[in-house]
């Protein structure tokens, strides 16, 4: 009789992923990426995350969030731009003796820093664009670079990219947490009014955005004081969020005092964690251009506030004007102060707010994304990869005492 010898294929590893970042300020695109890490399988995937500067408002994410990162090393750390190309071999170098499987890079700088890399070093970048279609790196560097590229949205996706004609392409909407702490959210709402010393019946319109040009600030201020105008209602608004450009926030002051908001607009700074306030607000004044995707918008969908939005960029994907939300004409104030005004009515608002609810959690789950993001890990990682690990260089960061950004 013969005996057929089973044979056991050594389980693989999971596959190491590079998720490398410039460090400072957070936005949105950091908020979609660590939502990724943190809900990525373990037993497949190993992210290793990498911050060429350990400050800011995304090394404080990364420690609440309790993520380790690690520090770049000083060989392959500047970003100026002759090092870009310059120091493209030595972070191909780290990359192979970090047996890295996948690149996973999610803003500009990183795009053609450690893309240019993995082409050096053999290993398929995943180029995750979350900017401009007119990006010029999107358009000259990514087709070289790129083994596949994820983009927030059709707009921001170009037509005819030499990715998108090889079907390596593919439109992948960014998560959003669903559960308890919306919940918690809505309960801290009323107390976080009262915080503010607002009125029952204050229609309470928020900016959430750094003070960035795109963002269109100002236009916020003027469509307020166009409101304003033309209602005996209280209104008041609250601006969320950081200087972006040099002088933005003395441009900011500035308005509030030439447009007589002094008294009903107040500027709230950075805060996290954001989605209680932002259910306090009754509306979120969306005035930005071109956005990609804006987060706040599915945010405030998910959160009950509802959302008056410029008819620009990605805002047309996630709203359904008159059924989700009210798009209107971008940098026209009086349009935006239009739609407050039909925003006043509360029977309005909350038809619009019950119908964006159930439409974002049925379409921008995390769920939805990891399995998008993932089915797209196992296509780079089909051709086969090294079956040994090695450790990543230097330790890796908590906020303990080995967090390399502390003396």
């Amino acid at each position: 009789m013969h005996h057929v010898q089973k044979v056991i294929r050594p389980a693989m590893p999971p596959s190491r992923i590079l998720f490398p970042f410039e460090g400072g300020l957070a936005g949105g695109s950091h908020m979609s990426a660590l939502m990724l890490v943190e809900a990525l399988d373990r037993a497949r995937h190993d992210p290793l995350i990498l911050l060429h500067r350990a400050e800011g408002t995304l090394l404080d994410d990364l420690r609440r969030r309790d993520l380790p990162w690690i520090a770049a090393p000083a060989a392959i750390a500047p970003l100026g731009k002759a090092a870009l190309l310059l120091k493209a071999p030595a972070r191909a170098r780290w990359l192979r003796e970090n047996r890295i499987d996948i690149v996973h890079s999610n803003e500009g700088l990183m795009h053609v820093a450690w893309g240019t890399a993995a082409r050096l070093a053999g290993v398929p970048q995943l180029w995750h664009h979350r900017a401009s279609p007119d990006a010029r790196a999107l358009r000259v560097v990514a087709p070289w670079t790129a083994r596949e590229l994820a983009s927030v949205s059709h707009f921001s996706l170009p037509e005819g990219h030499r990715l998108a004609r090889l079907g390596r392409a593919h439109v992948v909407r960014s998560p959003f947490a669903l559960g308890p702490a919306l919940a918690d959210a809505r309960r801290a709402a009323p107390a976080l009014r009262q915080q503010l010393g607002l009125a029952e019946n204050c229609t309470v319109v928020g900016f959430f955005g750094h003070y960035a040009a795109r963002k269109r600030p100002i236009l916020f201020l003027q469509a307020l004081a166009e409101a304003r105008r033309r209602t005996d209602r209280p209104l008041f608004g609250l601006m969320f969020g950081l200087p972006y450009d040099p002088g933005s926030a003395e441009e900011i002051s500035a308005a509030i005092e030439r447009l007589g908001l002094g008294g009903m607009v107040r500027q709230m700074g950075f805060q996290r964690p954001i989605e209680g306030w932002m259910a306090a607000c009754d509306i979120n004044l969306v005035t930005a251009v071109e956005e990609p995707f804006g987060r706040t918008l599915v945010e405030s969908m998910l959160l009950g506030t509802s959302l008056i939005a410029a008819n620009s960029g990605g805002n047309p994907e996630a709203i359904r004007h008159g059924e989700t939300g009210l798009l209107v004409p971008p940098d026209d104030p009086a349009a935006f102060a239009d739609a407050i005004m039909s925003m006043s009515d509360p029977a309005l608002r909350a038809r619009l707010s019950t119908a964006a609810c159930a439409d974002a959690q049925g379409r921008f789950g995390i769920d939805t994304h990891v399995r998008q993001v993932t089915e797209i890990y196992d296509r780079l990682s089909a051709a086969g990869r090294p079956a040994l690990r090695a450790q990543p260089v230097g330790p890796p960061g908590r906020g303990s005492a080995s967090d390399p950004a502390r003396p």
